[in-house]
């Protein structure tokens, strides 16, 4: 089997919420996953040999850096993408201070590298409470806060999916206040803003799946700010990987493994990866959120959550229900597939 890169998870929070529920998953050697888009569901072996990567994405890393040290004994590569916007409550109305994200992801660096993490400033919503100026401070404090620890910022502007048309429009409306769709103009003009910030800093400025931000290549020119002199040429911005083969394979050199680009969605520059989390399971309670439809869902899935289970959100009986028959049909195509047609004689 070809090492797999596991994406641990865009979905939902892991790291944050599910830690204990994750290594009982290494430790009985898989995940169970179902497929959002009609159910299907299938086993994903979380075996070492099979494993090229484990890719974790979270906006808390805190309650997991223990979890960490014992994936790191075990040997296991691993890679993260951390989400510190420090956005008002309003829009993120359970996640840790930003100022608390910064420490943990502090913590992270020095268990691993700044070269092992993304800080993901995501999303970047325009509004009358946060207006560019509010984005341009707040994104400078926190570049100012993680210099040295990371060399990555991955930005993109809302993604305004129909879900999330529909918890802005609620939220314009109970607390009387504007959410703006800004044009490319607009975007532009702030993401350059906030590459100069970031090259301030000794941080390189990335767009994900919003490839009408980024730069023309200026291999070998100067760019504004990082050296501490006069701005010559604005910082370059660049096509985001977050999860990307090239990264991994300088990080975790030895393991052949093809990890073909796979993107998710448009622009996407993600490589291929299992992503094993599942949606309404998140109880962050962002109103810019694509993987909850119902929050009430994901917080009754959190307090009933059975870290047991290998199907995240399922009660262990109904896990052991899909195992078994998963088991059961691997076996007939096995036996099928083993089958060998004697000729009439």
């Amino acid at each position: 089997m070809n090492p797999q890169l596991i994406s641990i998870s865009r979905r939902t929070d892991i790291p944050a919420f599910y830690g204990d529920w994750f290594m009982r998953r290494v430790t009985e050697g898989f995940a169970g996953w179902e497929n959002p888009f009609g159910g299907r569901r299938t086993l994903v072996s979380l075996r070492r040999a099979d494993v090229r990567c484990l890719a974790f994405w979270s906006k808390n890393f805190r309650p997991f850096l223990p979890h960490l040290r014992t994936l790191q004994e075990l040997g296991y590569p691993c890679f993260f993408n951390y989400t510190i916007t420090g956005l008002p409550s309003v829009f993120e109305t359970h996640t840790v201070p930003a100022e608390d994200a910064v420490d943990s992801l502090r913590d992270l660096a020095r268990c691993f590298s700044p070269e092992h993490i993304n800080w993901r400033y995501d999303p970047i919503i325009l509004s009358e409470r946060t207006p560019p100026d509010y984005h341009l401070a707040r994104f400078a404090g926190l570049a100012a806060a993680l210099q040295g620890r990371i060399t990555h910022c991955i930005v993109s502007f809302v993604w305004r999916y129909s879900k999330v048309e529909r918890n802005f429009a609620a939220l314009e409306c109970a607390q009387d206040f504007r959410i703006f769709d800004p044009d490319v103009a607009a975007r532009r003009q702030l993401a350059e803003q906030l590459a100069a910030i970031a090259a301030a800093h000794g941080i390189a400025l990335y767009s994900c799946c919003g490839d009408d931000l980024l730069s023309p290549p200026r291999p070998g020119e100067a760019t504004a700010g990082g050296s501490g002199g006069p701005a010559l040429l604005p910082a370059p911005i660049r096509k985001a990987h977050c999860l990307d083969g090239e990264t991994i394979s300088r990080l975790y050199p030895g393991v052949p493994c093809r990890m073909a680009a796979h993107p998710t969605r448009p622009e996407c520059g993600c490589a291929e990866n299992v992503d094993i989390g599942r949606y309404d399971t998140c109880p962050h309670g962002c109103v810019y959120c694509y993987a909850n439809v119902n929050k009430a869902r994901a917080d009754t899935c959190r307090r009933t959550h059975d870290p047991d289970s290998a199907f995240l959100g399922y009660t262990k009986a109904e896990s052991d229900r899909f195992v078994a028959e998963l088991r059961e049909e691997e076996g007939r195509k096995s036996a099928t597939s083993s089958q060998v047609e004697l000729p009439l004689l």
